[in-house]
């Protein structure tokens, strides 16, 4: 009986030590690709700090309340300017912030009110875009540095191959070079993600500012219809 209790385990408690075990290995096996590894480490963080902030910053962008703009006509239709420009400041959109300094406008000749939607729908697609050229960036940095790291990794396997004495172990010419290739899938799986995170978000910000300039378009035909 005490032999049974004592080899016997539960599948739950193997596949913990499994996971375990796969988990040092993982991380054993990242750390040996040397110190290239840190910055393209770095900028796995960096990049997804960008696509996380910028999913937030672009969802709450494209959150244009129900019925907005056939509140605005109404009111404004009604005269009621006031009340439509407290609608666009609790709205907190970019299109909210557009369509109210076109409001705040009316009176002044059409053009000028275009204008001046045009200038702050500018800052919106500035405020959407930042960051994406760092995303961008760290899409075509992070694999290059993997190669760099590949290269240096080579060059020292070679170096250790030149000052061994003696026939070349084979062992000793593959680890050199599977520690070398590491820094290389590291920096393109960066890489990829980061590529793929920066295309995802400006599809996000091209439909954001698609319905900016669809409603800026509808608010200035609102003002020129005949009263």
């Amino acid at each position: 009986m005490e032999i049974l209790q004592i080899t016997t385990s539960s599948p739950a408690d193997t596949l913990a030590v499994s996971a375990g075990q796969d988990s040092v290995a993982l991380i054993s096996l990242v750390l040996q690709g040397g110190y290239m590894m840190i910055p393209i480490f770095l900028l796995s963080i960096v990049a997804f700090y960008v696509f996380v902030e910028r999913i937030r910053v672009i969802g709450r962008a494209a959150k244009t309340p129900a019925g907005f703009m056939d509140n605005i006509k109404r009111m404004v239709a009604g005269g009621d300017l006031s009340g439509a420009k407290v609608l666009c400041q609790q709205s907190d959109t970019p299109i909210g912030r557009m369509i109210g300094k076109g409001l705040s406008r009316i009176g002044s000749p059409l053009k000028n009110i275009e204008v001046s939607i045009e200038n702050v729908g500018r800052i919106e697609i500035y405020n959407l875009e930042k960051n994406l050229s760092l995303l961008a960036t760290i899409s075509g940095a992070a694999p290059m540095l993997g190669f760099l790291g590949t290269v240096t990794g080579m060059i020292q396997a070679f170096i250790a191959i030149a000052q061994e004495e003696g026939a070349v172990s084979p062992k000793l010419l593959s680890a050199g070079i599977y520690e070398a290739m590491l820094t290389t899938a590291a920096g393109l799986f960066v890489g990829i993600i980061a590529y793929l995170g920066y295309n995802y978000l400006v599809t996000r910000v091209q439909k954001v500012v698609h319905n900016m300039e669809y409603t800026s378009i509808d608010f200035i035909d609102l003002l020129q219809e005949p009263r």
